[in-house]
């Protein structure tokens, strides 16, 4: 996309906070559409005094397997979505803010191996809501942080994981009301994901490194005809 091809971080012109407020936006409404979607579903179950959570994914049911498209966007109760809720906007918000061109790859790769592994190695029951994702998406940044030395990701992981109440301790079965398998196998779908798109991670580029680059450009510029005069082309590109 030329929006995405012209945007490069580091030092911002006009040009790039221009750019930088349309993708701030792009990245809000992506999330903003995921979580409409979700209460619009609570929402009409509730009003018309429906169940939705016979489409959750039923392990090693053949009918299971459409839980794995359905199953996030049904929750147990408004509690249930509402605990949910913050946490998936922030991490689907960072997530295509940060990774630009591959996000919607990333997303849609986590929301459908999750669901996948909680078929293939869950238990004996119906397992609903977007958790699966949550630990997913929190998985893939905190990992492609690491990788890419980019404290801005790794900081929203940590600050989500504290709002979410400890997401590490989730992958356990201490309540079987919960469904650790889908937190678990999210998590590790994360965990694969940032590794394969390891050489996509934004890459945080250190002060002195993003001054040298500025150096090295007013040099070029610089260059004379021997007369102590900036060339005429050459002023004209930096107007």
């Amino acid at each position: 996309m030329p929006l995405l091809s012209r945007y490069h971080p580091g030092g911002y012109s006009e040009e790039q906070y221009t750019i930088e407020k349309r993708i701030v936006k792009h990245s809000l409404f992506i999330p903003a559409m995921i979580v409409a979607v979700m209460w619009f579903v609570k929402l009409f179950e509730f009003e018309f005094q429906l169940d939705f959570s016979t489409w959750g994914i039923l392990p090693h049911a053949f009918k299971g397997l459409r839980g794995i498209i359905f199953s996030p966007v049904i929750h147990a109760s408004f509690e249930h979505l509402s605990a949910n809720t913050i946490p998936l906007f922030i991490l689907t918000f960072s997530l295509f803010f940060f990774y630009r061109k591959s996000a919607y790859t990333i997303f849609v790769l986590i929301y459908l191996l999750s669901g996948l592994f909680v078929w293939l190695g869950g238990r004996e029951a119906l397992h609903i809501g977007v958790s699966g994702v949550i630990y997913g998406l929190a998985a893939f940044l905190f990992l492609s942080g690491i990788i890419s030395f980019n404290i801005r990701l790794l900081t929203i992981s940590l600050v989500v994981s504290l709002i979410y109440g400890g997401l590490f301790w989730g992958i356990f079965p201490a309540k079987p009301e919960i469904s650790w398998e889908s937190h678990l196998w999210g998590g590790v779908s994360g965990l694969g994901l940032a590794w394969f798109f390891r050489h996509s991670a934004p890459v945080e580029l250190a002060e002195d490194e993003t001054e040298e680059d500025e150096d090295h450009d007013d040099i070029n510029y610089q260059d004379t005809d021997g007369d102590g005069e900036i060339p005429q082309e050459k002023e004209d590109e930096k107007m």
